[in-house]
């Protein structure tokens, strides 16, 4: 059975730090792009983060470029997101999703071509 359990999402103040966790079964995470995205109130999903399996390269939205770190424990079968110097704009719902035609990220991600999506946790920044 395939899962994708995310946790670490909370409430955190302005400059402050967050680490997300998803961590895989049932596939391994190695073998795809493995991509973040968020979802802020009245805003549709955005592509936050990639890494590819390829290389273990990494793209990251403008908005959180210097900021946010996206990173797998291959021996854990885990990818993590790093967040580092959060902002109010960052409060959203996070996901973590496994993207099974592709080995190295496309960037913008696409949404579309995720087929694996963790339940989304919350991570809330105050000012």
């Amino acid at each position: 059975q395939v899962q994708f359990v995310e946790s670490g999402g909370g409430l955190v103040q302005s400059g402050g730090s967050l680490r997300l966790s998803c961590a895989a079964s049932g596939f391994f995470l190695d073998y795809y792009a493995i991509g973040w995205f968020r979802q802020a109130p009245g805003k549709g999903r955005e592509g936050v983060s990639c890494i590819s399996s390829t290389d273990g390269s990494t793209n990251y939205a403008d908005s959180v470029k210097g900021r946010f770190i996206i990173s797998k424990d291959n021996a854990k079968n885990t990818v993590y997101l790093q967040m580092n110097s959060l902002k109010p704009e960052d409060t959203a719902v996070y996901y973590c999703a496994a993207n099974l035609m592709r080995r190295r990220c496309v960037f913008p991600s696409r949404e579309s071509e995720y087929d694996y999506w963790g339940q989304g946790t919350q991570v809330t920044v105050s000012s």
